[in-house]
């Protein structure tokens, strides 16, 4: 204990004899720990976006009726359509339960709701029966579209699952991930230098007391421990300070924001206590591994 304590009093003297240098620091943390908080915030609220945008991607497979389109030779039985739906619930590519039966009523009631201005003066309802399948993952709506189509079975007239936006949507699912990805390692790695250069030039400045402390015996890692508390210290004080920053932004700026673009509740970042638990995190793992390398080079008299 006595150890314990003599180390947390050299670093807290350490930080009180060299405030500018462990301002410098805290201040390099606060930036680098924002900005991967906005990062994480916004990112992870674009992954959830995307995910909610690729459930909502289905197979539509419509049935032949009257009256009958060039591809239809009769309208499908009853008996045919319980045959295409058994296929599809067996699909282990279909979401249990994702096979919906929208008979011909139900699609003019559906149409009637969407656009009513449409479906007014119609004299019949030209609406044929389908089945909305919903797969297990968005990026299968083609290979389940594949699959009904090859299976050849009698009734069908046509399967859609609009292949140009469920590309698209896919597309930009990938690309958002991809780069959340990137940005994640480059601001890590950007901030890691930031605060590594900023601890270097506060241990630079301080390099003859370390040589003093090693020339009178003192052990490597009595001489690391106060410099990696210190690099603790400030890092924590550098990560907190940056989640109290966020935590203002998002109760003050969020809500404006996405009062105009959000209509979806599911769609949300991660938790805002897991980002300030992670950046709390980081900020104290680069704080005393920053100090703990740097000190090397010094360390070797």
């Amino acid at each position: 204990m006595s150890r314990i304590r003599l180390v947390l009093a050299e670093a807290l003297r350490s930080i009180g004899a060299n405030v500018s240098t462990s301002v410098a620091s805290a201040v390099s943390v606060l930036i680098g720990m924002f900005l991967i908080g906005v990062f994480i915030g916004l990112g992870t609220w674009l992954v959830s976006w995307s995910d909610a945008k690729k459930k909502e991607l289905t197979v539509h497979v419509y049935f032949c009726t009257t009256p009958l389109t060039p591809g239809c030779k009769a309208p499908a039985t009853s008996g045919q359509i319980e045959a295409v739906g058994l296929m599809l619930q067996k699909d282990p590519l279909v979401k249990p339960g994702g096979v919906t039966f929208v008979s011909k009523a139900d699609a003019l009631k559906i149409m009637k709701k969407r656009s009513p201005e449409l479906t007014s003066f119609l004299p019949a309802n030209p609406f044929p029966p389908a089945f909305d399948v919903t797969p297990t993952k968005g990026e299968y709506t083609q290979a389940i579209a594949q699959s009904v189509e090859r299976s050849k079975l009698t009734g069908i007239d046509q399967v859609e699952y609009g292949k140009e936006v469920s590309n698209r949507v896919l597309q930009i699912a990938r690309a958002i991930q991809i780069v959340f990805l990137i940005a994640i390692i480059i601001l890590l790695a950007a901030s890691t230098i930031l605060i590594a250069n900023t601890i270097r030039l506060s241990i630079f400045a301080r390099r003859r007391e370390i040589e003093v402390m090693k020339l009178v015996g003192a052990t490597n890692w009595f001489v690391r421990g106060p410099f990696m508390l210190e690099g603790l210290i400030t890092g924590f004080a550098g990560s907190l300070a940056a989640v109290v920053l966020l935590f203002l932004s998002r109760e003050l700026a969020v809500p404006s924001i996405l009062g105009h673009i959000q209509d979806d509740p599911s769609v949300r970042a991660l938790a805002f206590t897991w980002t300030a638990a992670i950046l709390l995190a980081i900020g104290l793992g680069i704080g005393a591994l920053g100090s703990g390398v740097t000190l090397r080079r010094f360390l070797r008299i």
